[in-house]
């Protein structure tokens, strides 16, 4: 390093703005490890009563349809999103660059949207079966949907573009010269992509896998739907059945260890294995399928396309056009303009703080401590929910109130009860969202650019708004829409911490779809699923179609 480098670190070091950033990174960290500390901390309140009760009733069939649930999710979206991105990458058949697209989706229709169409239209006293009684007997109209194998799909189905997505990059990636060596050494099209294709995708695969294997522990409303008991049920039940924050802790902790080992086997599985970061290869050729099966497969992705996106957009518009008129009320506009307030503060927030930690591990060599802030997204809302809960429970009660006795004035709960911990459990949630576009655009600056403005004189305020802003616009931009649309959607964090009277969308779609009101929830779920294809869209995108 020169001298005039030299100098020009020590200069920074020593400003009050560096020192204020890093000091910002880590209240950000340490603002996420408090709730993940909570909850693992819970353990030390003896919670006999609930804890024997659980026992005796419902702890093993938790334990029983978690992990049921997780192998099914898992089985079903690896079927899906490598099959379906293995065709649309490597064989022809009529509608393929359509459906390149088309598949993804699914991905801005939320689980708990798709459970409540799915038992609109399927359970017993839904249009299908009402039809097959009526026509054939009552013997023909009797099926139960309520059970572990919709649950099961109704996830798969609104899932398996994670796994398609990332599959389908590490796919495009690999040169079409391994597939042809396989094929000239006498492999068949389905040895060339079981024996090389596949092994070399894995770590992308893999890394699907567990974004709709942690979706699946996170979500609240679709379990909630089906009646399908799962730790995120009993938290809430804990919480709200037994008003006890401590059991519902204690059960959040047992839910983050299923979390902490799906991480542990996504990274053990990817070893020291890495994405390949090429640029978008051209295969010289797709495998030329016969008529049937290629109509097959035309037909194949049609089915997945309309029963994952299709059908249920036409059935929310179906029950929205019914109800239309007494939806379109001021009740509605206040849960949208609730919604849009919180999913735009939360996302400003957000934002700011990513870029606060991309900054720090910008200028620090081991910024593996500012790298634990990502560990947010992979907490379940109602695990955020109970341990930023217990936190503010504890600021309030051992600092803000007897501050606020001293000072002599009357003391009230500050933090609890307040938008606050709403917007703490999002930002905490969506910060590694927000991270992703800002780090890629932040990588783009050279840092040659930014010295030279401060060899030149730059402050600053000057260096950021004049080269720091203007080249991150677009990574600010994407992040604030990614966050502001997960924020919209997120369910369980909000039911649990809304102050009295801030009920959203997602709010509004669990309180009708709770008492069997499909087409009252039908509004909410369109105005859901049309703020989610603008991620979608971002997506596409970004993949060049």
């Amino acid at each position: 390093m020169t001298s005039a480098s030299t100098a020009l670190v020590a200069a920074r070091k020593s400003n009050v703005g560096f020192w204020a950033l890093r000091l910002l990174g880590v209240a950000a960290v340490l603002g996420v490890l408090a709730p993940i500390l909570v909850v693992v901390v819970s353990w030390g309140s003896a919670q006999t009563d609930v804890w024997q009760h659980l026992i005796a009733t419902q702890l093993s069939s938790l334990l029983f349809n978690t992990l049921v649930l997780l192998i099914g999710v898992g089985v079903l979206v690896s079927l899906l999103g490598i099959g379906l991105a293995w065709f649309t990458v490597m064989c022809d058949f009529p509608g393929r660059s359509w459906f390149e697209w088309l598949l993804m989706l699914p991905m801005a229709v939320p689980a708990y949207v798709m459970a409540f169409v799915i038992l609109g239209v399927f359970d017993f006293g839904g249009p299908l079966q009402s039809f097959l009684r009526l026509q054939f007997g009552q013997q023909y109209g009797s099926m139960d949907v309520r059970n572990a194998f919709t649950v099961i799909v109704v996830f798969s189905l609104v899932l398996y573009p994670y796994v398609y997505m990332l599959a389908r990059s590490a796919f495009l990636s690999q040169s079409s010269d391994t597939t042809e060596a396989a094929r000239v050494l006498g492999c068949s099209p389905w040895q060339a992509f079981y024996r090389v294709a596949l092994p070399m995708a894995r770590p992308a695969i893999v890394a699907g896998v567990s974004l709709a294997l942690m979706e699946t522990l996170a979500d609240f409303g679709t379990v909630a739907v089906f009646n399908y008991d799962t730790f995120t049920t009993a938290i809430y039940k804990a919480w709200f059945g037994f008003f006890n924050i401590q059991a519902a802790a204690q059960l959040a902790s047992i839910l983050l260890l299923f979390v902490a080992l799906t991480l542990f086997a996504e990274r053990h599985s990817r070893g020291a294995r890495r994405f390949v970061q090429g640029g978008r290869l051209q295969h010289r050729y797709r495998f030329q399928l016969k008529p049937v099966k290629a109509w097959a497969m035309t037909a194949m992705c049609s089915l997945v396309l309309l029963v994952s996106f299709v059908m249920p957009v036409f059935q929310l518009l179906f029950w929205a056009v019914g109800e239309g008129a007494q939806q379109l009320n001021m009740r509605f506009f206040e849960l949208l303009q609730h919604t849009v307030f919180l999913a735009g503060i939360a996302a400003g927030i957000t934002v700011f703080l990513a870029l606060v930690l991309a900054f720090n591990r910008r200028q620090v060599k081991r910024g593996g401590f500012f790298s634990l802030a990502q560990l947010g997204y992979a907490l379940p809302g109602s695990v955020l929910a109970v341990g930023i809960m217990l936190s503010f429970t504890f600021i309030d009660n051992q600092v803000l109130i007897p501050i606020q006795r001293f000072l002599g004035m009357s003391p009230v709960p500050v933090l609890i009860g307040s938008i606050s911990t709403l917007l703490a459990a999002y930002w905490i949630r969506f910060l590694a969202v927000a991270g992703g576009p800002l780090e890629s655009s932040l990588e783009r600056i050279r840092p040659s650019l930014p010295e030279a403005a401060r060899t030149l004189g730059a402050s600053g305020g000057e260096l950021v708004r004049r080269i720091y802003l203007p080249m991150l616009r677009p990574g600010l931009l994407t992040a604030m829409v990614l966050v502001f649309v997960d924020v919209m959607k997120e369910m369980p964090a909000t039911l649990l911490l809304r102050p009295y009277g801030w009920d959203t969308l997602a709010v509004r779609i669990y309180e009708m779809t709770a008492e069997g009101h499909w087409q009252l929830a039908a509004l909410p779920a369109l105005a859901l699923v049309a703020a989610g294809l603008i991620p979608v869209i971002i997506s596409i995108r970004r993949s060049n179609y």
